[in-house]
Parts: C-alpha cells; structure tokens; sequence
C-alpha cells in the first residue's frame, strides 16, 4: 500500500470482514460509496466493495507480474501498474467490459471519527474487528 496514492492510501481498511464492511458502508455511506479492504479468502488480493442499496457489492483486485486486474468471469482483464490506477479507470468509465455501480465516493477512514452533528465518535473499535466467515452464516463472499 505504500506505494499507492493517497486515494487508496485514505480508503484502505486492512483485514476487515465482509460483515464489518456492510455496517461501515450502510452506516456512514451512500450509493456509490466505496473502500478497499484485504480479502478474506485469497491472500494478496484486495477487495473493492460498493454500496448500492440495498446491497454491498464486492469485486476482487488481484496482482500479476503484468499489474493490477479486477477478477470478473467472461471479462477480457485490463491490467493497471497500481490498485489506484485501476480503480480511478473504473471510476472514469474506461475499464473496458466492467459492469459494477459507479464509485462516487471513497469512504475515507479518517472522517469516519468526525460526525458533522457533534456527535460522539462514530466509529468504535469493534467496527473494525476481522471477522472470518463461517460456512454456518449461510452468507457467501467473493472476497
């Protein structure tokens, strides 16, 4: 992640679960909302995942020696030098063949502490807990 932008640098949530991720974007985001995380089930790859209500979808980033692709099946894979170039693509409409919900706003880590109302923190300690999945969730995860 060091050598990413500060987009990436500034919506990159580390080892957070899926569920995790729902609550985050369900509570602080709107359509369109989006952050990055680490997937659960393949280690190196990213997950980018999008509110869309009434869902969080979730696509996975993964790495090549020839760069950065996003893992969707029937999809010729574009490849990227960094995570950031890949998402600013799909963000702009240019990755070609890639069909997921506009990424309108990254959902930066460092305002989430900073309610405009006054309110207490709004995030606590157990919003960013790694949750494992368990096949007794009967909940099912690309990432």
């Amino acid at each position: 992640m060091e050598q990413e932008g500060l987009l990436v640098q500034s919506m990159y949530y580390g080892r957070i679960g899926s569920e995790a991720t729902e609550r985050l974007l369900e509570r602080f985001g709107h359509d369109g909302s989006f952050l990055l995380r680490d997937s659960e089930t393949m280690q190196g790859a990213y997950c980018l995942c999008v509110r869309k209500a009434p869902f969080v979808h979730t696509y996975r980033l993964v790495h090549s020696t020839e760069g950065w692709s996003l893992q969707i099946s029937g999809v010729r894979q574009q490849r990227y030098r960094t995570v950031e170039t890949l998402i600013e693509n799909i963000r702009r409409g240019t990755a070609s063949g890639v069909r997921i919900p506009p990424l309108t706003d990254p959902l930066d880590r460092a305002q989430l502490q900073y309610f405009s109302s006054g309110e207490a923190p709004a995030v606590s300690s157990t919003d960013f807990a790694y949750m494992e999945m368990s096949s007794s969730s009967g909940r099912s995860s690309l990432c």
